[in-house]
């Protein structure tokens, strides 16, 4: 019963997801920001014209690498709760209450949304990288393995994670704000634009516990040669400590997503819907309904 209930779940959430991932393809303004970040790491990319220190290998390189990381961490650390926070907003958390599996299955559906979001900005981003700029792509079937798999587990280290953020933030207009200053912080310590050893030893420290430097680093073992582990603080690319590390951020973004999720839609109610509609009205940032 309980496996029959859990497939019925699963169907009704990547039904669900489909048509979002429809919705996504056909509206021009969400589809124009993911195509902006391609086109801002090439053009950086473009503007790199000296080799990573101690190596033969383009700086333009590593940055593509390490803005390839960045693109799956945005999806799922920034994009997903805001998505989350603006459908709560609108109501989505307080029907869900009367879906039966209704948390499994929207659970599911964003994953679908995220995921298919996320491959496909990878994938452009490394095809636009190839043929503007001479841009790094695997190395082999030993580099496509690499990368199909830091891809995945980066993706649930960071889904998860953005999904249970999603369930806590306040509401759409200080989401961005709230989320962007420790991105942006993360993006600049995490050595995906430059070398991580150039940055101190504490900071370099600060940065392995979150899981954007081991995307980071393990995309850069899939895309460029083994000589540009000589940039990397061990030496080596270190891939058991990429495995470990992303998979206790997924398992600990597991842990928290879905109580969280649950604890949000128990607390919806009419009336709290009802009441941020007339604050939103009154600071105009959504029309008065008469």
């Amino acid at each position: 019963m309980k496996g029959t209930r859990m497939t019925r779940y699963r169907r009704a959430g990547l039904q669900r997801g489909r048509i979002e991932l429809r919705q996504l393809l056909r509206n021009p303004k969400e589809l124009s920001g993911h195509l902006t970040n391609v086109a801002v790491a090439v053009a950086v990319a473009a503007f790199i014209s000296e080799d990573v220190p101690g190596t033969g290998i383009p700086m333009a390189h590593l940055t593509l690498a390490g803005f390839a990381a960045y693109l799956l961490f945005q999806v799922g650390l920034v994009n997903l709760p805001q998505i989350l926070v603006t459908e709560r907003e609108e109501g989505a958390l307080l029907r869900l209450r009367a879906t039966p599996g209704g948390i499994p299955a929207y659970l599911i559906a964003k994953c679908v949304l995220v995921v298919a979001t996320a491959v496909g900005t990878l994938a452009l981003l490394l095809l636009a990288g190839a043929v503007l700029v001479d841009g790094p792509v695997p190395r082999g079937a030993a580099g496509w393995l690499t990368l199909l798999w830091v891809t995945a587990l980066g993706l649930l280290a960071v889904v998860p994670l953005g999904a249970a953020i999603g369930a806590v933030l306040p509401n759409p207009r200080e989401a961005l704000a709230l989320i962007m200053l420790p991105v942006m912080a993360l993006l600049i310590m995490s050595g995906t634009v430059f070398p991580i050893t150039t940055l101190p030893v504490p900071v370099q420290q600060v940065a392995s516990v979150f899981p954007l430097k081991w995307m980071a680093q393990g995309l850069r073992s899939a895309l460029l040669p083994d000589a540009a582990r000589a940039a990397e603080p061990a030496g080596s690319w270190e891939l058991p400590m990429v495995a470990l590390v992303l998979t206790a951020w997924a398992v600990l973004g597991f842990l928290l997503a879905i109580p969280l999720l649950r604890r949000a839609a128990r607390r919806e109610s009419g009336s709290r819907l009802s009441a941020r509609r007339r604050k939103a009205a009154r600071s105009g940032a959504v029309p008065a309904q008469g």
